[in-house]
């Protein structure tokens, strides 16, 4: 069991909650302070004009909410923004904006009754999530649209998916015993008006985004291992002299991987002790390409994003995200832009950008084992078979070639695409959980491109047949993939296999720690 709302909820209590399905619980300390605080809105509220509580909303604030009207407000503004479209998102997604919302609402600044996190929790422990589109917010009065969908289904309409099938909420709820939510105050507004869509979506892209970095040290490790290049360019020694923690970090990460390689070597042992000065031409290359030569040059920044975006969005999950911010300490009832998710926004545009790199480092390694004529040790595309007869790995380049080139297109930042609307109230937004989906999109797309990448670097592992001279952590990856990517000489329709190795990759933690 998970406590929310007492302590800051971290990346790795939101990770077991949402992958290993722990389950949610309310403490009853915090319970009180948002039933406190609930309670002081109510008194507060009685007789002052205060945003969305007895006005319109936008711009629409202006116009004052007759007293028998109020309820019906919130459950206007739940259905009238009800308005998502394009694809439904992932359940995980949507599970992970309730986690976010959840947590927000548990600070005990939004004035909500205490039947709203209760039945939240209740649904996320049930894995109950509701139909949320895609398309909506533009994420600077919150994710008003797709949180707009959670509302409907915490009122007890519209749809939910439960056990992978769409149900009416109506029906699923009446069926497992679940009270829909009443309005009480501004429960409506308190749900809408936050960051929560963007933020739990932004948090598993980055527990992805990490993986994807393990992958790209250990495949990037690999690949320096088998064409047996030097050691000294993810030196301690080396690196230490550039003052980044991440790429010290993948170089730590590159000489844990290759610990005990029979095949890396040491430069000063065969060019310094027993270098051959005499020839006018060196065939053996003296340094390798960038793209194996300046991995904890490229990644490490890739690195330092994901850990600056990590703090960012845990600040965000941890936050009061809503307008206005009741503050029953203060004694005050505050207007403002808490709802606006520039912060969000900014980490998910520049982690895109970054997991985009690492797809095209990917990219130029594969095409170094792929090149004959750069690696001057394989055959062309990786082929087993006979030359021009087979084709090897040459179909899967195309994929991934045209799948670096999506995410190099995606990377166009969302931070800087504000158009503003509803009547201009809105005049500067985040499009935060656009950046958000853009992110997850680029991350999905990374972890197809690094599936061949691995595949090929497998079936050249076989053409060397070197297995009992790759490190202990290069042959236990070996071994694993193998199992669902057998080695192949004659050509067949590779696409399932594909697919298999790239969900390995994204269900699978790297074995080598990202935070150490």
């Amino acid at each position: 069991m998970i406590p929310v709302g007492q302590n800051v909820l971290t990346l790795d209590d939101f990770s077991d909650i949402l992958f290993k399905k722990k389950a949610i619980t309310l403490p009853s300390s915090a319970l009180e302070k948002v039933n406190v605080n609930f309670r002081f809105l109510q008194k507060f509220s009685s007789n002052k004009l205060i945003y969305g509580i007895n006005t319109g909303f936008g711009p629409m604030a202006q116009y004052k909410v007759s007293e028998e009207n109020l309820l019906q407000l919130q459950y206007n503004l739940i259905r009238s923004h009800s308005s998502g479209s394009g694809a439904l998102l992932p359940p995980v997604l949507v599970k992970a904006l309730m986690i976010a919302r959840l947590n927000s609402l548990m600070q005990a600044y939004s004035g909500v009754h205490t039947d709203v996190v209760e039945l939240l929790r209740e649904l996320i422990n049930k894995n109950i999530t509701p139909c949320i589109y895609e398309h909506g917010g533009v994420g600077a009065s919150g994710d008003l649209v797709q949180l707009a969908h959670l509302g409907l289904v915490l009122i007890g309409e519209g749809e939910v998916i439960f056990e992978d099938k769409i149900h009416s909420t109506a029906d699923l709820f009446n069926s497992l015993g679940i009270k829909p939510l009443s309005i009480y105050v501004r429960e409506g507004l308190a749900i809408l008006n936050g960051t929560s869509a963007m933020t739990g979506i932004g948090l598993v892209n980055i527990i992805q985004a990490q993986k994807l970095l393990g992958w790209s040290a250990m495949f990037s490790a690999m690949t320096n291992e088998i064409v047996e290049a030097y050691d000294d360019h993810y030196s301690h020694e080396l690196n230490i002299l550039k003052h980044h923690k991440g790429q010290n970090r993948v170089a730590a990460m590159l000489r844990d991987i290759l610990s005990d390689s029979k095949m890396i070597r040491n430069r000063s042992e065969h060019l310094y002790h027993r270098g051959n000065l005499d020839q006018e031409i060196f065939e053996d290359k003296v340094q390798e390409y960038y793209s194996l030569r300046c991995v904890t040059q490229v990644l490490g920044p890739v690195y330092d994003t994901i850990i600056q975006a990590e703090k960012v969005l845990v600040d965000e999950l941890n936050s009061v995200n809503d307008n206005p911010v009741i503050d029953h300490v203060n004694q005050n009832i505050f207007h403002g832009g808490n709802f606006h998710g520039d912060y969000v926004s900014l980490e998910m545009d520049k982690l895109k950008i970054a997991i985009t790199k690492l797809s095209m480092l990917a990219e130029r390694q594969l095409n170094y084992l792929l090149n004959d004529k750069l690696n001057q040790k394989f055959p062309p595309f990786v082929n087993l078979g006979v030359l021009g007869l087979n084709f090897g790995m040459q179909g899967m380049q195309f994929t991934a070639t045209s799948t670096v080139a999506e995410n190099q297109t995606l990377s166009f930042p969302m931070y800087v695409h504000s158009i503003p609307n509803n009547n201009d109230n809105q005049d500067i937004v985040s499009m935060g959980c656009n950046a958000a989906l853009m992110t997850k999109k680029v991350i999905d797309n990374s972890f197809a491109v690094l599936g061949i990448q691995v595949m090929t670097i497998l079936q050249a592992i076989d053409y060397l047949g070197c297995k009992d001279r790759l490190s202990p952590h290069t042959l236990a990856l070996y071994t694993m993939v193998r199992k669902i990517f057998p080695k192949f000489i004659e050509d067949q329709p590779r696409y399932k296999e594909m697919e298999k190795v790239r969900i390995f990759l994204e269900t699978t933690h790297p074995a080598i720690s990202f935070n150490a």
